[in-house]
């Protein structure tokens, strides 16, 4: 089970001339963002990378906005744990939970994840907030990473796992989001 004081999201990669070709865009645009702005409310710090921003381009704007002070981690390795300014803002966190969404589920994903996996964290990766060109490479990494150790999560299930009860104002804020 996922718990707020130990959990961090890792939103990976999510640029625009990368994220225009992923398999079911649009769900995944509006799955991040519905994660992102629900871990948010829940107080759950938030890494993003980008990969080659040189050549990929930015984040999306869609989810760019999302952060009132955005600033993404560039990076040139696929996995973010290669990078090591990665490493030094995820340590500074101290959290052993790692929530994953973002692009490309076969590469930058799951060696992100496979790589954390090793280092001892607990990693979930969010199936409808990860995408790759084709279907075919997002279910086999999502069956790799599940075999390496990862679980296999939803947003709203991740976000409500993150809150257990159905109460209070953070409850209700959340519950608009996923609606």
């Amino acid at each position: 089970m996922l718990e707020l004081d130990r959990c961090a999201l890792v939103v990976i990669d999510i640029q625009e001339k990368l994220a225009q070709l992923m398999y079911r865009k649009e769900a995944l645009f509006e799955n991040a963002q519905k994660l992102i702005r629900g871990v948010q409310i829940l107080e759950v710090p938030i890494i993003v990378t980008e990969q080659y921003p040189k050549g990929l381009g930015p984040t999306i704007r869609e989810i760019a906005a999302l952060f009132p002070d955005f600033k993404p981690l560039p990076k040139v390795a696929f996995s973010c744990c290669g990078d090591e300014g990665f490493q030094r803002e995820l340590l500074a966190l101290d959290r052993r939970q790692i929530l994953i969404c973002g692009i490309e589920t076969h590469v930058c994903v799951y060696q992100t994840a496979v790589d954390l996996l090793a280092s001892g964290y607990e990693v979930e990766v969010v199936a409808d907030a990860v995408s790759s060109r084709t279907a075919d490479n997002r279910e086999v990494a999502l069956q790799r990473m599940r075999d390496e150790g990862a679980g296999i999560t939803s947003t709203e299930m991740a976000l409500f796992d993150l809150m257990k009860v159905a109460e209070g104002p953070k409850f209700k804020e959340v519950s608009k989001i996923v609606k």
